[in-house]
């Protein structure tokens, strides 16, 4: 792997944890209303984590643009 993908893979993975970071603690403050703590963002955290890299290693490993033509353009 060339040190441009590595750096395009981390790049996605912070965003991915900051925007789920940021949507979480918009979702606990909008329907539960509890104050943010320190303790709640730590916990977000923990759960953004694991997200963030799931969710890069199937944005990276599936190629979504093949699967569907391959669904949608069957000859009959």
């Amino acid at each position: 792997m060339d040190s441009r993908k590595l750096e395009v893979i981390f790049e996605f993975l912070i965003f991915g944890i900051v925007i789920g970071i940021a949507e979480d603690l918009i979702a606990i403050k909008v329907t539960t209303g509890e104050p943010i703590t320190l303790r709640i963002v730590g916990i977000i955290v923990l759960i953004a984590i694991p997200f963030a890299i799931i969710g890069e290693l199937i944005a990276d490993n599936i190629d979504f643009v093949k699967i569907y033509r391959k669904i949608f353009n069957r000859k009959k």
